[in-house]
């Protein structure tokens, strides 16, 4: 691993594991003066030149480490030369304090594991070549008789060269293999928290549980390879509605009730995760028909004060493996934060509900309607086309008040909304204007399909099964001949509204008919 690409993915800062090498050096210095004043005997140098060689390598160490401090970090070659230079300072310790029958070699081994620990696995098999490399060369040095104080038996010699250089390559060999599934399991959490922050933010950007459910299976695909994958929302009381899914078949499912014993029923009930060998048509006959031959599988609740969906996922292992609990726990704390995401998406949801609704009748508000209405007129003065408005008003509704009192006419409007919401068409705005009067927009209505409509909301007023029978009057404006605004059409609709109250109730009027009507009585008054 490169400096760079290490710093990039460190646990412990670089800084720290400096410090470390820093600690390191002295006590390898320390023990080389050490040895020398406990073993004299077995010096091929004066104490006084020991000493003076290990204070050395601790000067030079202090300020190589310093000029690549100055030079920020963009020296980093002086890092590998540096230890390099600890391999040639051990290889000149272990020679003068005896060579390979000397303690300080052992000192080799330690830095080699220390090194391999604290830098990585690949740094740690280089440098197991560097010193068997110098451990050689002071071996034929000595032979050649380069170096003083050689071995008297070069065979015993060589073979101790060569148990030490396996021994060493051992260590480093095992280090490095228990260093390098270290590093593997730190990139591997290091991704997966990456991918936990990329899907924080992908939440933020959804705005309904639809959004949540897409980001939640996607970030699973990308993070752990699932194939077949199911995210449900779970009411009580309620059968499953399939919110998103990946790779399931389309299968013909009649029924979605959860049974007794069900996977979803069981982890929805209990809150916790639930991991299965194979889904038993018997008890989860729909969740076999959509996931047929599905192995180890996970069903996860997404817990968010309250159960607000279950993740089926299927791992894809199979031949009997079992899932990884690293797997079910990382995806729990998925599912845990699309949890919160799909609670808060609901509550907006029901918040943005509550603000175009109608408290008591649950049609559209006269917000809603308003709305509806200036969107309606924008798109037919772009088109040329036409729009109607109906008013309507239940007849006489102060007097059933006033006779049976006010929780009756709350029920009678609720009664008289459901029935005008079962007769509109699909795409006209059907609101509550206020009081006892409702309205609604009726895009592309001309005026005559307009009192076809509007007569067929008044006689459903007059036929709903209601507590109390009541009428209702009805006044219908279209645009743009009665108005070209909002303003305009609704004075018109109100005009015709009037007109046909003043007609006997329980009747349509247009606009056009009521300045039929009101003409003459102009006309008499002038």
């Amino acid at each position: 691993m490169s400096a760079a690409g290490q710093r990039g993915n460190d646990v412990v800062s670089l800084d720290e594991r400096l410090l470390y090498l820093r600690v390191l050096r002295a006590v390898l210095a320390g023990a080389t003066v050490l040895d020398a004043a406990l073993l004299p005997g077995g010096l091929r140098q004066p104490f006084a030149v020991v000493g003076s060689f290990a204070l050395a390598y601790l000067v030079i160490c202090l300020l190589a480490e310093a000029a690549w401090r100055l030079m920020r970090r963009r020296g980093l070659w002086l890092f590998g030369s540096l230890l390099m230079l600890d391999g040639i300072y051990l290889a000149w310790a272990a020679y003068i304090t005896g060579g390979s029958a000397g303690p300080l070699r052992y000192l080799i081994l330690v830095h080699l594991g220390a090194v391999t620990l604290l830098a990585s696995y690949r740094t740690g098999v280089k440098l197991a070549l560097w010193h068997s490399l110098l451990q050689l060369c002071v071996f034929y040095a000595e032979r050649a008789g380069t170096l003083s104080g050689g071995p008297r038996d070069i065979t015993t010699e060589w073979y101790r060269i060569i148990a030490f250089i396996v021994a060493l390559w051992t260590l480093t060999l095992t280090i490095a293999t228990l260093a390098a599934v270290n590093e593997r399991e730190l990139r591997r959490r290091r991704y997966e928290l990456e991918r936990l922050a990329q899907m924080g933010r992908s939440l933020e950007d959804a705005n309904d549980p639809l959004g949540v459910g897409d980001v939640l299976l996607d970030t699973l695909s990308d993070t752990f390879g699932f194939q077949r994958m199911a995210l449900f929302e779970v009411v009580e009381d309620v059968s499953p509605r399939l919110l998103t899914c990946r790779n399931l078949i389309d299968a013909v499912v009649a029924d979605f009730t959860i049974g007794e014993g069900s996977v979803l029923g069981t982890a929805h009930a209990d809150r916790r995760t639930l991991l299965v060998q194979d889904i038993d048509p018997a008890v989860d006959p729909w969740l076999a028909a959509i996931m047929p031959d599905a192995h180890n599988v996970a069903i996860v609740p997404l817990v968010a004060d309250a159960v607000v969906g279950v993740l089926v996922a299927e791992t894809g292992q199979r031949g009997g493996g079992r899932i990884e609990r690293r797997i079910v726990a990382t995806t729990e704390r998925f599912a845990g934060h699309a949890a919160l995401a799909m609670r808060n998406a609901n509550l907006l949801e029901r918040m943005q509900q509550m603000a175009v609704t109608d408290g008591l009748t649950e049609l559209a508000n006269r917000r809603s309607f308003d709305r509806s209405l200036e969107r309606e007129l924008t798109r037919a003065a772009r088109t040329d086309g036409r729009l109607s408005v109906v008013l309507l008003d239940i007849d006489h509704f102060k007097v059933l008040n006033d006779t049976y009192g006010h929780v009756v006419g709350d029920t009678v409007l609720r009664q008289v909304a459901q029935a005008l919401k079962d007769c509109g068409r699909e795409y006209d705005t059907i609101a509550r204007y206020g009081g006892e009067e409702f309205a609604a927009v009726l895009p592309g209505c001309s005026s005559a399909l307009a009192l076809q409509v509007a007569e067929r909301l008044r006689r459903a007023v007059e036929e709903a099964a209601a507590d109390v029978p009541v009428t209702a009057s009805a006044g219908v404006a279209t645009y743009p001949y009665d108005g070209i605004d909002a303003n305009g059409l609704l004075h018109a609709a109100d005009q015709a509204l009037y007109a046909g109250k003043r007609d006997g109730r329980n009747t349509v009027r247009s606009a056009e008919q009521a300045r039929a009507v009101m003409a003459p009585i102009a006309n008499i008054t002038l």
